[in-house]
């Protein structure tokens, strides 16, 4: 027993000197005067800023979980979805219906008149064309 005794003794007085050593390698030097510090890389991916570009799978997948979010009854979710998906692809017709239909429900008639508009450049031939052209007239 007593050598692990002294084993932890001279473990816990290499980590004491230790200790201040890491603290000064850890520390950031000063910029000097008027010298602009640098801003590191968001580590937390979610607060990063994303960069949309074309990417249709990414566009089918975000209108997917929107879908799931308006099942729950989550409007805010579902429209920062289909939102989403409409960054990720533009020509997405579905995303713009799905995004008209939330800003509706969520009395934000401004989004779903430009959504339904987009929609219906997009798919002017669709089925349901004159039922959303009707949507639109009751929402000015």
């Amino acid at each position: 027993m007593s050598r692990w005794n002294v084993a932890l003794a001279a473990a816990s007085l290499c980590l004491a000197q230790e200790a201040p050593r890491k603290k000064l390698e850890t520390e950031r030097p000063k910029p000097a005067a008027g010298a602009q510090e640098e801003i590191p890389p968001e580590e937390d991916a979610a607060l990063a800023n994303i960069e949309y570009s074309f990417n249709p799978l990414q566009s089918t997948k975000d209108v997917g979980v929107g879908n799931q979010y308006l099942k729950k009854g989550k409007l805010r979710a579902a429209e920062l979805r289909y939102t989403s998906a409409t960054k990720w692809n533009d020509g997405n017709a579905e995303a713009w219906l799905r995004l008209g239909e939330v800003a509706e429900r969520l009395k934000d008639t401004a989004k779903a008149k430009a959504a339904y508009e987009k929609y219906l450049d997009l798919a002017a031939d669709a089925k349901n064309a004159k039922d959303i052209r009707k949507r639109m007239e009751k929402l000015r």
